[in-house]
């Protein structure tokens, strides 16, 4: 049989392709929408609803704890703790609008094409879902007193689904769910984030809800930045009452030579360098602000190396009170004035320090032929022994030989003499001599000569001035 072709008509094509059309917009736009975790799409209302976990799921919380549905999430909470604030006997519900079997929005009408897929953020994003012909706003949107369609605020009407802890954030034909600076979401809560933990704050950090505040170590300043710290310069308030080295974040106090730091860390005490030792100075030291001086007494001075104690010689220079007929004689602390030469009877002036007793006068025959007069001077303290004179025969005779002694003076047993040859012999100190003190020592030297059967002597009158210290 044959069958004959029958041309379409074009208004019978046209529907075809409109029905073809709506059917793969409606798997275009099915497959296409998307939800975060915690929302489930709706095709039916063409937005992302909350799922019910406490309901969906077998057993969401174990023992003893309530679970209470969040938007996008859950929460356990002990059942003690559970009040009617957390509660909610159902999800909140929105009047399901009937859809006829043509639910797509007329294009003549002039509605929008309404945007897919969830909102950002944590709670359900903005939805648009496609209403009737009957409904001439989108879901989102309200019919103005203009006869246009104005967007709902679900944030400032309170008819959002956000907890306690989220901010509700107002957009077009819908809103969404954040947390406010400083927070983070954690299982649908929003949380403060510790900024402490990471190292915002150069030095100190302190968590508050929902920010931080750096602050410095003692001897640090706050940066304009508000969290790094500079060193402050404390040397610049002078607080030292010498010197100011500055350290980082602190400073540290110096002191001029002789004086050391003070208890308090910034004022200088002077040292007591006298109290160091007692032989910082020969004689007597003198402490002074941040130094000491040493002082000598009368009949010397301060030597060249500001310790030591020096003679001070006042026949050479001229500082004495000894007459034109006196001789002068220096001595370690002072000096004295010597009258001359005047000799007892029966001995006469040999010269200006020696007295003789003529042989030829008989009172001169026990007696020794001449007298010489020496002078010396010893320091107070002298260590012992020590040799400090000699005396020696200048006249030598065959047959001779010389008996050397300490004729008078030596009462207290500090001397005594050590000969040293045949015609000499040393005067030797054997204790230390205090002074000041004057000794008068006669040193006699006896001439034996057993071939001519002589015997006589010799006398040095020797005048020990022994001074005052030890130097």
């Amino acid at each position: 049989m044959l069958f004959e072709p029958r041309r379409l008509s074009w208004s019978t094509n046209k529907r075809m392709l409109s029905i073809l059309i709506s059917i793969i917009c409606c798997i275009h736009s099915g497959k296409s929408q998307s939800c975060t975790d915690g929302f489930t799409y709706d095709r039916r209302a063409r937005q992302c609803i909350d799922v019910d976990e406490c309901r969906t799921l077998p057993d969401p919380c174990r023992g003893d704890m309530q679970c209470v549905n969040q938007n996008g999430g859950y929460l356990c909470i002990p059942r003690g703790l559970y009040s009617q604030s957390y509660a909610r006997s159902s999800p909140r519900s929105y009047p399901e609008p009937s859809y006829p079997e043509e639910s797509y929005p007329d294009r003549s009408l002039g509605y929008p094409e309404p945007p897919v897929g969830a909102g950002p953020g944590p709670g359900p994003g903005p939805s648009y879902p496609i209403v009737s012909r009957s409904t001439p706003c989108l879901l989102g949107y309200t019919l103005g007193a203009d006869g246009t369609c104005v967007d709902v605020d679900e944030c400032e009407t309170e008819s959002h689904q956000c907890n306690p802890t989220q901010v509700c954030i107002n957009t077009a034909g819908g809103y969404t769910c954040s947390c406010t600076e400083g927070y983070w979401l954690v299982g649908g809560q929003c949380q403060d984030i510790d900024e402490c933990r990471y190292g915002y704050c150069q030095q100190l950090c302190a968590n508050i809800p929902g920010s931080y505040s750096c602050s410095c170590s003692p001897g640090f300043l706050l940066n304009t930045d508000s969290r790094t710290c500079q060193d402050v310069d404390e040397c610049e308030t002078t607080p030292c009452s010498h010197g100011c080295l500055n350290t980082y974040g602190s400073f540290m106090c110096t002191c001029d030579e002789g004086f050391e730091l003070a208890s308090d860390g910034t004022t200088c005490n002077d040292l007591d360098e006298c109290s160091f030792s007692d032989f910082l100075c020969q004689h007597v030291c003198v402490n002074t602000p941040g130094s000491f001086s040493c002082v000598c007494p009368s009949g010397y001075y301060v030597y060249e190396d500001g310790r030591s104690c020096e003679d001070l010689n006042e026949c050479e220079s001229g500082n004495n009170t000894c007459t034109t007929a006196q001789v002068c004689f220096n001595f370690q602390g002072g000096y004295t004035c010597l009258d001359p030469l005047i000799c007892d009877r029966p001995y006469i002036e040999l010269s200006d320090n020696q007295c003789m007793c003529s042989a030829e006068n008989p009172a001169c025959r026990e007696r020794p032929f001449t007298i010489l007069y020496r002078h010396m001077d010893l320091s107070s303290g002298r260590s012992v022994p020590a040799d400090i004179f000699q005396m020696q025969a200048t006249t030598r005779y065959p047959g001779a030989f010389y008996i050397f002694q300490i004729k008078s003076g030596n009462e207290g047993r500090e001397f005594y003499m050590r000969q040293t040859s045949n015609i000499s012999a040393t005067l030797v100190l054997s204790r230390p001599i205090k002074g000041p003190k004057t000794i008068v020592l006669d040193l006699e030297m006896v001439t034996v000569n057993n071939v001519i059967n002589f015997r006589g002597s010799s006398i040095i009158r020797l005048t020990i001035f022994v001074s005052e210290y030890p130097f």
